[in-house]
């Protein structure tokens, strides 16, 4: 299973092994709140294609296609497909849209 989560949202027994999935420590969050067990800067985005993206719904599909492009082949890919069909893997972020940022298209690569 896997689940997200806002690195601002309080961490749960039910989150399993947390991973931290930006390229950028989250603004205001201390690593004892964050409780990752992995800070997978790999698995972000490239910055040109965040800057691409900005966040913009109507861009969301695209981005998400060239996001699994970045990461074909990854070895860190594979360890969290690894991880997650071992048990639960939450996939913490920082980004406010809930519906539009790489985590979510992440958990897509991994369901799909």
């Amino acid at each position: 299973m896997v689940r997200l989560k806002r690195v601002y949202e309080a961490p749960g027994e039910e989150d399993g092994t947390r991973v931290l999935v930006d390229r950028l420590w989250p603004r205001g969050v201390s690593k004892e709140a964050a409780a990752v067990d992995w800070w997978a800067r790999e698995l972000a985005p490239s910055d040109q294609l965040r800057r691409w993206f900005g966040h913009d719904p109507a861009r969301f599909e695209a981005f998400a296609q060239r996001y699994r492009e970045e990461l074909r082949g990854s070895e860190a890919l594979a360890e969290l497909r690894r991880l997650a069909a071992e048990g639960t893997v939450t996939l913490v972020y920082a980004a406010r849209d809930e519906r539009h940022n790489n985590a979510r298209a992440l958990r897509q690569m991994l369901e799909g």
